[in-house]
């Protein structure tokens, strides 16, 4: 009888569980919006309905990676924007970058999104992100002796990793002292003889005052938009002015900031600091 007994428990045992009678499985698939990490402050958290991270059209995200990195060649302008120098020299060797964190991206300001000559706005996707385009020696009417018309863009346009006022820190390029503070620009005159311009900070919300002495990396302001009563997108504009000889002649100009700022760059992203 025992073993009548075990054999029927066996059996009934064996019905009740190819019934469904066991405890239940926790349900499968997504159970929430989902994160991707390490993307502080891109904006790159998905929907409910999505675990694509879909970012912001104006930023992309903190965290660097050095294989990205893509710059066209030194002189090569936006098209119809004007002839530019390719010098490859690199100016200021050794510089800081003069935005405190990558990402950055060097490309035009007037013929970018939301410039005078740009289509869409200055939030637009395609000014946020790489290749870099050099735009030393855009067309203007600034002395520029370097510059293969004489004249051009002094300097280098740099767009800090969003199109956010206030919120990127422009710094030192190199230690010295800062020499002038302008309606929209600040001189800092390096120790090693170099002059660094920096414009369109928020010329309210400075870091430095005249004559302070700065270190190399130290903050001297906010990246923004001041230009006067001139309209313009947030960005940085660098400048390098230094003695340099052209030809037979020594002269003190601004000088080409592109290939100076690719190197520089490239050791931030290495993690130089």
């Amino acid at each position: 009888m025992a073993a009548h007994r075990a054999t029927a428990t066996f059996l009934l045992l064996a019905v009740l569980l190819a019934a469904g009678c066991q405890p239940s499985a926790p349900p499968s698939g997504p159970t929430g919006p989902t994160k991707t990490p390490g993307a502080k402050g891109s904006g790159s958290k998905t929907g409910s309905k999505s675990t694509t991270p879909t970012p912001k059209p104006t930023s992309t995200p903190d965290t660097p990676v050095a294989s990205e990195f893509k710059f066209n060649p030194a002189g090569q302008l936006h098209a119809n924007s004007g002839q530019g120098d390719a010098d490859p020299t690199i100016y200021a060797p050794g510089m800081r970058f003069p935005i405190e964190k990558p990402r950055a991206f060097a490309n035009s300001q007037v013929w970018g999104h939301g410039g005078l000559h740009g289509p869409g706005g200055e939030c637009d996707a395609e000014n946020y992100g790489y290749p870099w385009s050099d735009n030393f020696c855009e067309t203007r009417d600034f002395t520029a002796p370097l510059c293969p018309a004489g004249t051009g863009h002094q300097g280098q346009d740099i767009r800090p990793n969003s199109c956010a006022r206030d919120k990127y820190i422009a710094v030192a390029a190199e230690a010295g002292t800062i020499t002038h503070i302008g309606t929209f620009t600040v001189y800092l005159n390096a120790d090693s003889g170099r002059v660094f311009r920096y414009l369109h900070l928020d010329m309210h919300n400075l870091k430095v005052g005249l004559g302070d002495k700065v270190a190399r990396g130290q903050a001297i302001g906010y990246v923004a938009n001041d230009f006067g009563t001139t309209q313009t997108t947030i960005h940085l504009h660098f400048e390098i002015r230094e003695t340099v000889t052209d030809g037979t002649a020594t002269i003190t100009t601004f000088v080409p900031p592109y290939t100076s700022l690719v190197d520089a760059y490239q050791r931030m992203l290495a993690g130089e600091k």
